[in-house]
């Protein structure tokens, strides 16, 4: 039985954070790296594994929307500091237990997702990302499977496409790679019935130009 299956056979709603970006990166999706862990000692351990700075976040099915619950600590630069912020986190309901992540660079922030339409079936979306998703509302959509072709007018068609280019002194972004993940979604809208959404956001930009999740909501059919 996949995570898929064992979630829904458990009655969850969604997976969480870790497991989303698990399941993604079965499908090829580039995901931050990250750990899984009960408390403050494991997230110390976790951030000296991974290499300071990082980021901890509140972990847990019910823990869709972090940000909003104050369920993400940013650049985090010391074991005390990591210890601070993990008694913080643990304390917020809902909270089962602590994802110590990567801090990934990167100035630039895109959104892909998946969701399914009453009429046309799962359709992918990509767009601008971070905090100007719903603010500026700049993304686009195509019903799946989606091809690289498809992928590639989608990064086009959006009215902020040239984020995509070379910026401050960066390169342009690895449109291959994002293409590589918009296709994903759409084989995963196509061969995963039960999955009912998915948002990235956001995708971020590393220096050199290559995308990377730091975020994924994974919402499952009830």
């Amino acid at each position: 039985m996949n995570l898929i299956e064992e979630a829904v056979e458990a009655g969850k709603s969604a997976l969480n954070e870790y497991e989303a970006k698990r399941f993604l990166a079965g499908f090829g999706v580039p995901v931050s790296r990250e750990t899984l862990v009960p408390d403050g000692d494991g997230a110390v351990r976790a951030a000296e594994a991974i290499g300071y700075p990082v980021v901890l976040k509140a972990a847990g099915e019910k823990l869709q929307h972090k940000t909003e619950v104050g369920g993400i600590a940013l650049n985090l630069k010391s074991e005390g500091e990591v210890r601070e912020e993990a008694r913080r986190l643990l304390a917020i309901p809902g909270c089962e237990a602590l994802l110590v992540q990567e801090m990934v660079k990167g100035d630039r922030e895109l959104v892909c997702g998946l969701t399914r339409d009453v009429q046309f079936g799962p359709c992918v979306m990509f767009g601008l990302g971070g905090i100007f998703t719903e603010l500026i509302d700049d993304v686009v959509f195509r019903v799946a499977p989606v091809t690289a072709a498809d992928a590639l007018m989608m990064m086009d068609d959006i009215r902020t496409a040239k984020i995509l280019q070379p910026f401050r002194g960066q390169p342009a972004v690895d449109r291959e790679a994002l293409a590589r993940i918009i296709v994903a979604l759409g084989k995963i809208g196509c061969e995963c019935g039960n999955v009912r959404e998915i948002d990235m956001n956001p995708i971020k930009i590393r220096p050199d130009g290559s995308p990377v999740a730091v975020d994924a909501l994974v919402a499952l059919k009830k």
